[in-house]
């Protein structure tokens, strides 16, 4: 009877070991990465001022890959989350009209995507694994083809024109703008990143891991593993929405591609590109991603993808933590 009693106690020490992330980089560094990753960003921005539009699209793709995170600390892999980026995208779209205010627009279009989030969440996490992830592409692809087929409303697949929109009621030069949505997506991003490195700190975030590992022992504790996983997909859809809000605003124009397949792809990809051990990691998987892709494409513009292929491939087989594994690695080497 001692048997039975201990062995779902063990659950939440197991659950922590693995929030902590394979690592084991403290706080006070990560934080301290983070902040040099944040000025690097805006010395880059500053002397390439080009760049500041790249680097504004990644730290938005950043923000979506967090709630990517959050569903493979659940052991869970969305292959349809970029239906929640173009959520918030066409709400811009949608709504930019009648309201120019961005500090009204980013808001709205988060709201939009938890409730779909909240909608789609009920249904998928009651399945795991490869059932998960294709019922997710699947409801993605189904708001692919009303995007691209309700053409009196979204123009299809020549999408809808963003025009300038107002910061607290201003319209500022297209020089100032850039330094606005830069500044505003960077802004989001270490929030949300805060938010994130505090909820997998939190028992409900290391409840996750146990959805991975051990879900069968959170139920005998009383622990709803639906409801843990449901509340980490709702938060990952709100995230996914400010990004495509970001997207959307900054590219000004939007199309049925963001809900395509291949831009939940692209999530999936720079998640392994930037490791999962890391609130930090998303955000550098998604400035590597960009710069490959600009630059493969200015190099060589017929084989980029190919270039992109070649850097997953080698990261997978020589660096399966990603670039913050490899980061992390190096710290716990000095460290040590």
């Amino acid at each position: 009877m001692s048997g039975d009693r201990d062995a779902p106690a063990a659950a939440p020490a197991h659950v922590q070991v693995h929030a902590q992330g394979p690592a084991g980089v403290t706080l006070a560094r990560e934080g301290a990465l983070a902040l040099l990753a944040a000025a690097a960003a805006i010395l880059v921005a500053w002397a390439v001022p080009w760049l500041k539009f790249v680097l504004t699209l990644a730290l938005a793709k950043g923000i979506a890959v967090l709630g990517i995170l959050l569903l493979l600390r659940a052991g869970q892999v969305s292959f349809g989350h970029a239906m929640f980026l173009a959520t918030g995208a066409y709400t811009v779209a949608f709504v930019a009209p009648r309201i120019e205010e961005v500090l009204l627009l980013l808001p709205l279009a988060m709201l939009l995507a938890t409730l779909l989030g909240l909608a789609v969440g009920l249904f998928v996490v009651r399945y795991r694994d490869i059932f998960f992830g294709m019922l997710n592409l699947a409801l993605s692809m189904v708001l692919y083809s009303l995007l691209e087929k309700l053409y009196d409303y979204t123009k299809g697949t020549d999408g809808i024109r963003v025009a300038a929109l107002r910061f607290a009621g201003t319209v500022p030069g297209r020089e100032t703008q850039e330094w606005l949505m830069f500044g505003l997506a960077l802004l989001l991003a270490i929030g949300f990143g805060l938010l994130v490195r505090a909820y997998l700190g939190s028992p409900m975030g290391r409840a996750l891991a146990g959805i991975k590992t051990r879900e069968t022992r959170l139920e005998f504790m009383g622990i709803s593993a639906r409801r843990v996983l449901l509340f980490a997909y709702v938060l990952s859809a709100l995230m996914g929405g400010a990004a495509g809000a970001l997207v959307a605003m900054t590219s000004r124009h939007v199309t049925p591609q963001l809900a395509y397949w291949t831009s939940s792809g692209e999530l999936v990809f720079i998640a392994i590109l930037g490791g999962a051990g890391s609130a930090l990691g998303p955000f550098l998987g998604a400035a590597g991603f960009e710069l490959v892709r600009v630059y493969a494409a200015a190099a060589v513009a017929e084989a980029w993808q190919l270039i992109l292929g070649s850097v997953l491939l080698l990261v997978i087989l020589f660096a399966p933590g990603g670039i913050w594994g490899m980061l992390s690695g190096r710290l716990r080497g000095r460290g040590a």
